[in-house]
């Protein structure tokens, strides 16, 4: 009796064994922060409308979390951007020549960590000086060369931590020889929009993806002597994933180049500002471009 006892359960599992046999789900990741979790999901709900099973690791953790979970195969693919993968990660210099930026990642992380990135998906969530439409107009400003004519009495303001980054104020007055009268203000990151619009600040500086920028209408400053770093947002995978997954490369090239800044501006907004859930803002988003038909 124990020995047919035993025969059956060994049956049993082979049996379980064989029904659960086949390529396990692609494991999508993200940062810990509402944009990497919209593209996260992005990435989700595209797989899964080409039938493969997905198991979501969204919102993980920082970069490094991130970084060492695809080494480590615990994720299959996570959305990174060039510019911190080059300083963060490969510990390398800045450089802000995007095009070479992106591909010395991409052959690094190719020859060194086996690792593959997408092409840009067509947006760089880097710096960004902004102003309200009003008083750019005022000012006759669209570049941030053109704040050098109001140097004496222009306000500025920015999070505390641009302040003292070489690729933030500390660099920007140099590139574009800039002398300031009014001490830029650091403030918290989420009272800068509100402060310029009150006219308390007359340009901020924020990140070029930020939502509020679209819920106030700001204008964007040009960046005409190219001085702030690129950090374009790309896919970065494990190729044994799309071995198993062929979809994954379909919904890989899918995304390449189809979300601009405005895009994600608008994905942010809605999320961040006006609190909808990240599953129904990325599923009308992909209904609307017409992704999820493969």
């Amino acid at each position: 009796m124990i020995q047919k006892s035993i025969f059956a359960m060994g049956m049993l599992g082979a049996f379980v064994m064989g029904c659960s046999s086949g390529p396990r789900p692609v494991v999508v990741g993200s940062k810990n922060f509402s944009e990497q979790v919209i593209l996260g999901e992005i990435v989700a709900q595209l797989l899964e409308a080409r039938g493969v099973a997905v198991d979501r690791r969204l919102n993980l953790g920082g970069t490094f979390i991130c970084h060492q979970a695809l080494i480590s195969g615990d994720l299959d693919i996570y959305v990174e951007y060039t510019g911190t993968a080059l300083t963060a990660i490969l510990k390398e210099p800045f450089d802000y020549d995007a095009q070479k930026v992106y591909e010395r990642v991409r052959e690094v992380y190719r020859d060194d960590l086996k690792l593959e990135w997408s092409a840009p998906l067509g947006f760089n969530n880097t710096f960004a000086l902004v102003m309200t439409p009003d008083r750019a107009q005022e000012l006759g400003v669209t570049r941030i060369s053109d704040l050098e004519e109001h140097e004496a009495t222009i306000r500025p303001g920015s999070g505390h931590e641009f302040l003292e980054r070489e690729d933030g104020f500390r660099g920007l007055t140099k590139a574009y020889d800039l002398e300031f009268s009014v001490e830029p203000r650091g403030m918290e990151l989420g009272l800068i929009y509100q402060a310029i619009v009150e006219g308390k600040l007359d340009f901020v500086a924020g990140n070029s993806t930020d939502g509020l920028i679209e819920k106030f209408d700001l204008v964007v400053l040009e960046d005409d002597r190219r001085f702030f770093p690129p950090y374009d947002a790309a896919a970065v995978y494990r190729p044994d994933a799309v071995s198993r997954h062929p979809a994954l490369g379909d919904v890989i090239e899918t995304m390449s180049g189809g979300i601009d800044e405005e895009a994600m501006r608008r994905l942010n907004r809605l999320v961040d500002d006006e609190g909808r859930s990240v599953r129904g803002v990325v599923s009308e988003f992909l209904e609307t471009r017409g992704w999820l038909t493969p």
